[in-house]
């Protein structure tokens, strides 16, 4: 059985691809509500699930009127797939970031499950055992050379 926080995650996925304009404004009470869980399991979904590094944008404006924006950022250009990528990697990359383009790129469709499961097994802190800032140059050059190499076909 899946835990509340999958089932939110889920929900506030589905609702951004049902919308038009490629966004979702939610009241986080009323989702609170919705799924019987307290507003601070909401905000732990969106602040784990719905960051920058695995392609939303979340914008927050509290009080009466107050609303949670969840926007998802498309990459749907190859050329501005491969520009994303060099923006994010640049000359280091930590871990948590550069699993969080492989699971955007995944769900974008750029590479498969398998390819990304590889690629994170490879840049793991626990195979490159460097110390920082070392890790992270090693981690950004082999994660840029396979992605390049993935999706310059």
């Amino acid at each position: 059985m899946r835990n509340i926080s999958e089932i939110i995650e889920q929900y506030l996925k589905q609702s951004l691809q049902q919308s038009n304009e490629g966004m979702i404004e939610i009241q986080r009470n009323d989702l609170a509500d919705q799924f019987a869980c307290v507003p601070s399991q909401i905000n732990y979904v969106i602040s784990t699930r719905f960051t920058l590094e695995k392609g939303y944008i979340v914008e927050s404006k509290r009080g009466g009127g107050g609303y949670i924006r969840i926007q998802r950022i498309e990459l749907n250009a190859h050329g501005s797939v491969l520009d994303h990528i060099f923006k994010t990697i640049s000359g280091q990359i930590d871990q948590t970031t550069s699993e969080g383009l492989l699971y955007q790129l995944k769900e974008s469709g750029y590479i498969t499950s398998r390819e990304a499961a590889l690629m994170k097994a490879a840049i793991d802190r626990e195979v490159l055992v460097l110390k920082l800032p070392l890790r992270d140059e090693i981690r950004a050059r082999i994660l840029k050379a396979m992605l390049i190499s993935l999706l310059s076909k």
